[in-house]
């Protein structure tokens, strides 16, 4: 398992911003407790009819903040939040944390309002989430359940949802891994990515294969 080609790679994420009908959307990243604090999170992120949001409060995104997570957001002028993406490190019972010393993290959401979709916001906020060069010596892992995406909104099939959303995380040095953790297996179409940073040890890479499966090396 060696580190992935990204089609971002090298892509620097410089203070920008995104032209929308809505208005400007501006992107920052490795946001602090202080910065996240003038932020508005709208009621936008909520249920819907076969679809709830990720996360429905900022306390959420602070508790990453506070984890020792990174989070990335998009925001309009008056400082409300339309989109996010976050970083963080798995709970504790969790398989994944079984490595020590925080060689992995779990990209745990990726988010953007209804009315802001097809901008291009969700690879801004990848763009600038894993710009930050530490993350070549970490693996990063997702999980992607089925009944976790909002299908109804883009009226797409399950087949077209999953190949855009892996197509989406491709480009960032994705590459689709097989396990037998429990609610991966569940159906057919839930899938699990990870990210192998450029410089993760060999023998980190292989406990990574090892501990897909439950096992240790």
């Amino acid at each position: 398992m060696e580190g992935q080609k990204s089609k971002y790679d090298g892509a620097k994420a410089v203070s920008r911003y995104i032209k929308t009908e809505k208005g400007n959307v501006y992107i920052e990243s490795r946001l602090t407790l202080k910065s996240i604090q003038g932020l508005i999170f709208p009621p936008g992120f909520t249920s819907h009819a076969h679809y709830k949001s990720i996360y429905t409060r900022k306390e959420t995104l602070v508790n990453s903040i506070k984890n020792g997570g990174s989070v990335a957001v998009a925001f309009l002028n008056n400082k409300t939040i339309v989109g996010y993406a976050v970083l963080d490190y798995p709970n504790t019972k969790e398989r994944w944390a079984k490595f020590n010393g925080k060689i992995i993290m779990e990209l745990k959401a990726i988010e953007v309002l209804r009315e802001f979709r097809n901008c291009r916001i969700a690879q801004h906020l990848l763009i600038h989430l894993f710009s930050d060069p530490e993350l070549e010596r970490k693996i990063i892992y997702l999980t992607a359940y089925s009944w976790t995406w909002d299908l109804g909104y883009l009226g797409l099939s399950v087949s077209a949802y999953k190949r855009m959303l892996t197509s989406l995380y491709a480009d960032f040095g994705f590459k689709e891994y097989q396990t037998n953790e429990p609610n991966i297996c569940l159906k057919p179409e839930n899938f699990f990515m990870a990210r192998v940073g450029k410089s993760v040890p060999q023998k980190i890479q292989e406990g990574f294969k090892w501990l897909r499966f439950g096992l240790k090396l």
